[in-house]
């Protein structure tokens, strides 16, 4: 389902137009009609680390709905809740966001328009990825493939240093360090995503 975005009322808690809303993209997303109570996740349990027999549901994401700090979602089931934090925190698929009436939200990572980049032998993949690197651009680093944003101006470069590319989709899941330092390279993509980026 496409994300949807609506007024941002921070005084309002309500199931109505605040604060900015964000649908979860799975298939049993609703579509339309009231949405239940909101209730409010404060908290952060990593993959792995909360118990699975408590998810109340399940929220999909794309990588730039997934460093937010105060955010409203729908959940792929239809819980209407809020994403409450003290600060931003990437999440990554598997996480659990912890509602404060008890149980947890999974969070799992949309399929996104990708770029595969692999490299002839092990040198030219460790020349690609220290280009990459250089431009501070999120990218997800694998044994031998190596995830970023479609970007021409990029890809051209990439096959200039004698790269194999090809579009893909899948979920993206970049490096700590492109937030960790700041690197977001994501407001010219994505226009009013970049107004509530911090919270």
């Amino acid at each position: 389902m496409d994300i949807s975005t609506v007024a941002h009322d921070p005084s309002v808690r309500c199931a109505d137009t605040s604060p900015s809303f964000r649908l979860g993209r799975g298939k049993n997303a609703p579509r339309s009609g009231a949405l239940p109570a909101m209730k409010r996740a404060t908290d952060i349990v990593r993959a792995g680390h909360w118990p699975t027999g408590e998810r109340a549901d399940t929220v999909t994401l794309l990588f730039d709905d997934r460093y937010r700090r105060r955010l409203r979602m729908l959940g792929d089931g239809g819980l209407d809740f809020l994403l409450d934090l003290v600060e931003p925190i990437v999440l990554r698929t598997g996480d659990g966001l912890k509602l404060e009436e008890g149980g947890f939200v999974e969070v799992l990572a949309a399929e996104e328009d990708l770029v595969e980049v692999k490299g002839r032998d092990a040198a030219a993949f460790a020349r690609i990825a220290w280009h990459l690197g250089n431009r501070h651009l999120p990218a997800q680093i694998g044994t031998d493939r190596i995830l970023i944003r479609d970007d021409h101006v990029i890809v051209d470069m990439l096959k200039g240093l004698g790269a194999e590319v090809r579009k893909v989709k899948a979920p993206f899941d970049p490096e700590g360090g492109a937030y960790g330092q700041h690197n977001h390279d994501l407001g010219h993509r994505h226009g009013p995503l970049h107004e509530d980026r911090h919270g």
